[in-house]
C-alpha cells in the first residue's frame, strides 16, 4: 500500500540548524568517544609514582620495603576493579564515574596533606588505604568510559582498547608537563595536581558517557575516524618525545614559562580530535538527509505461528523438573567460545586461568620495573632530573605499545587470522630484554630499558582485555574486564614487594654495615643502595618468571587456534542487521528531533509490500 504526502523537495529542505546540530554532536557516540579520551588522558596517575615516591619515603621515614608495600597497595587499587565492575552492571556509567571522582580526590588529597605536614604522620596501614582508594578510582574511570566504548563499538574493540589505553599511557607524560608548568620542581604538589585534575575531568564529561545503539559503518569497514584519532595521538606522542629529547640535548632544564608554552601545545593537540567528531557528526546528518530523499521499499514477512500442543499437568510438572536440572548443570558448563559466559563460568574456565597466570608473570614484571624506576636510576648513578625523563619515556612508549597492539592485533586478526594470545606471547618475550638491561646495569642503557619496558607494559593491556571480550563475550564484560586487571597487583606483590623490595633492602643493609657506625649515623635512617647489585638478582628472577609466563600463554594459543580461525564478529553483525531491520519497519527517522519526525517522516514513508507465509 502507498502513502501520499509532500514532494521529495521537502526532505531536501532540511537545514543545518546550529543549535540542533550542536546537541547532536554532544549527544553522539563520537563525542562520547572524545570525552573518554580526555578522561583516560588524566587517569594514569599511578604511572608517575616514581616522581613523588622519594618524597613519601623521606617525609615519613620509610625504608624501601615499606615504600614497595605502599606501591603494592597502589597497584592493588589501580587494578582490582571488581567493585566498579559490579556497580556498572546495575547502574548507568555516570554513577561509576561520579564515585571514582570522589575516591580520587579523597585518596590523593589525604596523601598530599600527610607528606606536607598539614596532618599528623599517618600510620603505614592508613597511607596504604589512602593510596589504594585514590588508585582504585582509576578502575572506576576505566569501567565507566572504556568498557562503555567497547560495548558501543564491538566490531572495533581492539582499536578502541588500543586508543583509549594509549591515552592512559600518555597521561604520565601529560601530567608531568602540566606539573612542571604549574609547580615547576615542587614534587609534593604533584600529588595535589593528581588529586583534583582527574576528578574534575570526570565530572565535566559525566553525562556524555552512556551505552548507545550500535551503528554500522556505511561501507562495512573500520570507521576512518579511528585512524584520524590515531594520527592525532601519534603527533601528540611525537611532540612529547621531542620535548624530552630537546630538553636533554640543550644541556639544561626548561624554565617554568617554557613548560607553559609546551603545555599549551599539548592541550591544543588534546582538543584537536574534536574536529574529527564534528566532521563525523556532519556525515551522519547528511546521510540521514539522503535517506529522507531516497527512501527504500520495505518487505514485511508475516509468519503464522505454529499450533501449540496442549500438555497435561503431569507432563508440565516433569518438564519443569527437567528444566531445573538443566539450569543447574548449565550454570557450570561453559558455552562455546565467543558466546556470553556467566561470571562464574568465566572465572573457573581453563582459558581464564591460563590467561590470568600469564598476565601475572608479564604485567607483574614490567610494573615492578616502572614502580622502581626512580630507585633503579638512583642506584645506577643517574641524576635526579633523569628520573623524570625515564617516567616520560615509559609513559610515551606505554602509549606506543597500547595503540600498536590494539591496531596491529586487529589488522593481523582480520587479515591473517593470527590469534591475539600469540601476540601476547611475543610481547612477554620482548619485555625480557628490558629486564636484562636493568639486571646487568649496562652504562646509559636505562633509557633504552625504559622504552622497552614501557612499550611491553602498554602492549599487554589491550591484548588482555580484547582476549577476555572475545572468548567470554560482552554481557558481563564490566566485571570480567576488572578481574583480568587483578593480575597486576598480584604479580606486583610477588615480584615487587617480596622480591625486588626485599633484595634491595638486603643489599642496602650490607652497604650500611660496610660503612661503619659513624658513617651510617651520618646518613640517618634512610636505607639507600648504590650499584648494579641492588637490583641484579631481582631482575634475573623477573626475567625467568616472564619466560615462564610466555610458555604458559602458548597453552592458550593452542586451545583457541580454531576459534580465531573463524569469524569471531559474525554474531555482532547479525544482531546489528536484525536491529536495523526492526528499526526500518517500525522506527522511521530515529535520531532526529521529535518535531522533524512528525512533520517530515510521516509524509515520506516508503511504499511497503506485505507478504504472508503459510
Amino acid at each position: 500500500m502507498g502513502f501520499s504526502g509532500s514532494s521529495p523537495a521537502d526532505a531536501g529542505s532540511i537545514k543545518l540548524e546550529p543549535f540542533q546540530f550542536a546537541v547532536q554532536v554532544v549527544r553522539g557516540r563520537w563525542f562520547m568517544f572524545f570525552s573518554s579520551f580526555l578522561i583516560m588522558a588524566a587517569a594514569g596517575a599511578t604511572y608517575i609514582f616514581s616522581i613523588y615516591s622519594k618524597d613519601i619515603k623521606t617525609s615519613l621515614g620509610y625504608d624501601q620495603s615499606t615504600l614497595n608495600t605502599l606501591s603494592f597497595f597502589k597497584d592493588l587499587g589501580a587494578n582490582v576493579g571488581i567493585i566498579s565492575g559490579l556497580i556498572n552492571e546495575v547502574t548507568p556509567p555516570w554513577v561509576v564515574l561520579a564515585i571514582g571522582a570522589g575516591m580520587n580526590l579523597f585518596g590523593y588529597l589525604m596523601i598530599y596533606l600527610a607528606i606536607t605536614g598539614r596532618t599528623a604522620p599517618p600510620r603505614v596501614w592508613l597511607m596504604c588505604l589512602y593510596i589504594c582508594v585514590g588508585a582504585n578510582s582509576q578502575t572506576f574511570a576505566n569501567t565507566g568510559s572504556l568498557v562503555t566504548c567497547v560495548k558501543n563499538f564491538p566490531e572495533s574493540r581492539g582499536i578502541v582498547l588500543g586508543l583509549l589505553k594509549g591515552f592512559v599511557g600518555l597521561s604520565g607524560a601529560i601530567i608531568t608537563q602540566l606539573y612542571y608548568a604549574i609547580y615547576f620542581d615542587d614534587s609534593k604538589s604533584l600529588v595535589l595536581l593528581i588529586a583534583w585534575l582527574p576528578a574534575a575531568i570526570s565530572i565535566i564529561f559525566i553525562h556524555t558517557i552512556r551505552i548507545m545503539k550500535v551503528v554500522a559503518s556505511p561501507d562495512g569497514k573500520t570507521p576512518r575516524a579511528f585512524y584520524h584519532f590515531l594520527y592525532i595521538s601519534i603527533v601528540l606522542a611525537a611532540y612529547l618525545m621531542t620535548a624530552i629529547i630537546v630538553e636533554k640535548s640543550v644541556g639544561r632544564h626548561f624554565t617554568q614559562p617554557e613548560y607553559g608554552v609546551s603545555v599549551t601545545i599539548v592541550f591544543s593537540l588534546l582538543l584537536l580530535p574534536l574536529a574529527v567528531v564534528v566532521k563525523e557528526e556532519l556525515k551522519i546528518f547528511n546521510r540521514k538527509k539522503r535517506d529522507l530523499q531516497n527512501p527504500a521499499p520495505i518487505d514485511i514477512t508475516v509468519e503464522k505461528p505454529p499450533k501449540l500442543k496442549s500438555n497435561s499437568p503431569a507432563d508440565a510438572t516433569v518438564a519443569e523438573g527437567m528444566k531445573k536440572q538443566r539450569s543447574i548443570v548449565d550454570r557450570l558448563r561453559p558455552p562455546a567460545r565467543g558466546e556470553d559466559y556467566s561470571i562464574l563460568q568465566a572465572l573457573v574456565s581453563i582459558d581464564m586461568l591460563v590467561l590470568f597466570f600469564a598476565s601475572i608473570c608479564g604485567v607483574g614484571g614490567t610494573l615492578t620495573a616502572i614502580d622502581n624506576m626512580g630507585q633503579i636510576g638512583e642506584s645506577l648513578g643517574y641524576p635526579k632530573r633523569s628520573i623524570g625523563t625515564f617516567v616520560s619515556l615509559i609513559s610515551i612508549w606505554n602509549y606506543a605499545g597500547r595503540v600498536t597492539s590494539g591496531f596491529a592485533s586487529e589488522a593481523l586478526l582480520t587479515k591473517f587470522k593470527l590469534p591475539r594470545p600469540l601476540m601476547l606471547t611475543a610481547v612477554l618475550l620482548l619485555s625480557c630484554v628490558g629486564h636484562l638491561l636493568i639486571a646487568f646495569g649496562v652504562p646509559n642503557s636505562l633509557y633504552f630499558a625504559s622504552v622497552v619496558i614501557g612499550f611491553c607494559f602498554g602492549a599487554q593491556w589491550p591484548l588482555l582485555f580484547a582476549i577476555i571480550s572475545e572468548i567470554f563475550g560482552l554481557k558481563y564484560y564490566s566485571t570480567l574486564y576488572n578481574f583480568g586487571g587483578a593480575a597486576s597487583p598480584l604479580g606486583s606483590y610477588i615480584l615487587n614487594v617480596r622480591v625486588a623490595g626485599h633484595l634491595y633492602d638486603v643489599q642496602a643493609r650490607k652497604q650500611r654495615s660496610a660503612l661503619g657506625a659513624a658513617a651510617a649515623a651520618s646518613i640517618g635512617k634512610d636505607l639507600t643502595c648504590m650499584g648494579v647489585e641492588c637490583y641484579k638478582m631481582s631482575f634475573l628472577i623477573i626475567t625467568a618468571v616472564t619466560v615462564l609466563g610466555a610458555a604458559v600463554s602458548l597453552v592458550l594459543v593452542w586451545r583457541t587456534k580454531e576459534f580465531y580461525r573463524g569469524d569471531i564478529y559474525a554474531k555482532f553483525r547479525e544482531q546489528r542487521d536484525a536491529a536495523e531491520k526492526e528499526l526500518a519497519i517500525g522506527g522511521f527517522g530515529v535520531g532526529f528531533e521529535e518535531k522533524t519526525r512528525r512533520t517530515r517522516f510521516r509524509s515520506r514513508l516508503p511504499a511497503t509490500r506485505v507478504m504472508v507465509e503459510e
